[in-house]
């Protein structure tokens, strides 16, 4: 290859270019066969590309605890990128949600960094089991938007690993092709050209990333220093350049190499690191040509070839991951001498004669609201920002309410979130479906939405939700509210003894309205759980989002290990709603808890039955309480299984436990160590349910 055949690979076209058609590509070599690698977002499902799939959310797959859903998801997606020509997903993303406002913690898995490493081990696998290339983002500690291009997040070693690092390991065992380096910088330096993390004796390559193959790449514009301070400290390649601020581009690495400060070895050691995976995937033959255009994202233009890689497959998965993410929180059923229920759910269908459906979420989004969707003005599926996704073949709540029901009730709608509107229609109903929501997403240079800079500017639901839903119940004795959320919202309006039901349906992609429809009327038993703590405050958290600041601020990760339900734990707060939480409308009994032991595994067996009267999947959950000495949170979560049980029917459920999640990370050595003494293990249906404890000697 000549040089600028080589630096055509680790630059890239640019966003400006003419010739880009994906959100990031590579220049073409045609003598050597090699086509324009294709960079394409998102997480989620394909932007800026028609004829395509709006997925659930990370937050979404999260709440499944499903790895065969995680897994399934994952291929689903590839099959959309690669049907569309797109070599890379830019995803999973496995930012650890730090705090519940952080506006892009919806894209990734919760605050857990086990649950975060399976739901990015999973996804990868099923990603690339297609053939499509993944990239684990954001490399590291990429936690909050404000101030998130020069940030400085502040870590010590063992916070390090058993926190941020641990989904990325999970990606590395996962054979995950590329890592995408972050805006912030890490220890005050930047991610992107920091050795420590990326360089030859950094973390990555120590952990096994970058053998004969794989590559880090920089996130859009996160190069903030000189060519060779980036390509020499690890840094492969850099995206996509142009009015962003630029490293590589502009002539900086070819002026490198020729004078030396980047060595020909390295610049070839990059190359080969970028080209190689698009040979282990075997995307050097039979891949399909690229055949969108993403700067005409309206389908238009003649390189757009419309290709639509929906299918009734995909739409049906999306819908199953939607329902059995859906959390339900609160059930105050009432039946008659029949068993049917008259209030809370699942509701029947005719049941109720008069229905009112209340609350901007229920309606149908604006699909013209820019390339980020960054508005808020109907049901809200995903978030906002390069994390988004498709919303032309979204069904909204109302549509898929009434299309239900037809004429076995009257339907009256308020379809903004007027307290006045929302309280007259619900008047005197026999049922009310209250629709609400709270959004975020990621900050660009001037991405405001509702007021919001990315973060949310607090836990609050959006247009006065809390409100409208008292107002609501105040006059309607049966009023089932659905939320639709980023991420945790205070829900001090749950105890009204008029609010039957909730569920938190999370933001589920674009069959929103077919899913929760299924949920709350029986057709599908909710399974989902919380992948996080719902508290009454902030300071429940015990972490800040830093908004105001004179300059780049530094972030001190001062809470260390204890995130989420592990700081309550350890602080002896009571959250409103736990991590793991989520109700049926069946019952399960757990017993037989019995360990064994095979070298340094212990398997740890036990008995879940269906004790109700409807079919369920039961989510059992395993935490690990460490010896004292250890200096681990109060129990964290190291297990958990997806169980189907009919009714009266029981199954024999078996975690294991090996070394390594039994183990610390110690920071003389550099390893992993597990600790002797008594490990503790709870087996139940949440952090706070506990059904069957049993103890581990080592």
């Amino acid at each position: 290859m000549t040089l600028d055949e080589k630096l055509g690979i680790v630059i890239g076209t640019g966003q400006l270019n003419s010739a880009r058609r994906c959100v990031g590509d590579t220049y073409a070599i045609p003598r050597l066969g090699i086509p324009s690698i294709c960079f394409q977002d998102g997480p989620a499902g394909l932007r800026l590309v028609k004829n395509v799939t709006g997925f659930p959310s990370g937050i979404n797959a999260a709440s499944t605890f499903s790895r065969r859903l995680m897994r399934q998801r994952g291929v689903a997606l590839a099959e959309e990128f690669r049907g569309k020509g797109a070599h890379v997903f830019l995803g999973p993303g496995m930012d650890l949600m730090r705090n519940p406002k952080g506006g892009r913690g919806w894209e990734s898995f919760g605050p857990d960094p086990y649950l975060n490493g399976e739901g990015a081990y999973e996804t990868i696998v099923g990603v690339q089991s297609i053939g499509v290339q993944a990239c684990a983002k954001h490399f590291l500690a990429n936690n909050q938007e404000h101030w998130r291009y020069g940030l400085s997040a502040n870590l010590d070693d063992r916070t390090m690993h058993e926190m941020y690092f641990y989904p990325f390991l999970r990606s590395i065992e996962a054979d995950v092709t590329s890592v995408m380096c972050a805006y912030n910088r890490f220890n005050r330096t930047s991610s992107c050209h920091n050795a420590g993390l990326i360089g030859p004796n950094g973390i990555l390559q120590k952990n096994g990333f970058r053998g004969e193959y794989g590559y880090v790449v920089s996130d859009w514009g996160a190069t903030h220093d000189s060519a060779a301070d980036n390509a020499n400290a690890g840094l492969d390649m850099e995206q996509p350049g142009d009015y962003i601020i630029i490293a590589f581009g502009g002539g900086n690495l070819k002026n490198a190499v020729n004078s030396g400060k980047v060595t020909v070895a390295r610049l070839n050691e990059m190359v080969a690191r970028v080209l190689a995976p698009w040979y282990h995937l075997g995307q050097d033959s039979g891949y399909p040509p690229v055949n969108f255009d993403a700067q005409k994202r309206d389908g238009s233009g003649p390189r757009n070839l419309n290709v639509n890689v929906r299918s009734a497959a995909h739409t049906a998965l999306v819908k199953e991951i939607a329902m059995a993410s859906s959390v339900l929180l609160k059930n105050n059923r009432t039946v008659n001498s029949s068993g049917t229920t008259l209030r809370g759910l699942p509701a029947v269908k005719g049941v109720a004669k008069s229905v009112a459906i209340v609350g901007q979420d229920a309606k149908m989004p604006k699909l013209d609201c820019n390339e980020l969707n960054e508005c808020n003005d109907g049901t809200m599926s995903v978030g906002w920002g390069s994390g988004s996704n498709s919303l032309d073949f979204l069904v909204p709540p109302v549509d898929a309410l009434k299309s239900y029901l037809g004429d076995s009730a009257t339907i009256t709608t308020s379809l903004s979130n007027s307290l006045d509107d929302g309280a007259n229609a619900a008047k005197g109903k026999d049922m009310a479906f209250v629709f609400v929501n709270a959004m975020s997403g990621e900050l660009g240079p001037y991405d405001i939405v509702v007021g919001n800079m990315g973060d949310r500017n607090d836990l609050n639901l959006w247009w006065k939700g809390g409100s409208l839903v008292e107002r609501v119940a105040a006059v309607c004795n049966n009023t089932i509210v659905v939320v639709h959320s980023v991420g945790p919202v205070y829900f001090t309006w749950s105890n009204h003894p008029n609010v039957t039901a909730i569920i938190y349906a999370g933001a589920p992609g674009e069959q929103t309205g077919p899913a929760i429809v299924d949920v709350m009327y029986g057709g599908y038993n909710p399974s989902g759980r919380l992948p996080f703590s719902i508290a009454d405050s902030e300071s429940a958290y015990g972490t800040t989002i830093v908004y105001d600041s004179l300059g780049f601020p530094d972030l001190d990760y001062t809470e260390k290990l204890l995130l989420d339900y592990r700081y309550m734990d350890d602080k002896g707060i009571t959250p409103r709603f736990e991590f793991g939480f989520g109700l049926s409308y069946t019952t399960f009994a757990y017993s037989s808890l019995s360990i064994s032991s095979s070298s340094d595994t212990y398997t740890l067996s036990f008995t879940v039955a269906n004790t109700g009267a409807l079919a369920g999947t039961e989510i059992p959950h395993l935490y690990l309480a460490y010896p004292a000495a250890a200096g681990e949170p109060k129990r964290v979560l190291r297990g958990f299984e997806e169980v189907d049980l009919g009714v009266g029917q029981s199954k024999v459920v078996s975690i294991t436990l090996n070394k390594r999640s039994m183990s610390v990370w110690d920071t003389p050595s550099q390893s992993y160590v597990r600790p002797s003494g008594t490990f503790t293990v709870y087996i139940g249906a949440s952090i706070r349910d506990t059904r069957l404890t049993g103890t581990i000697i080592v």
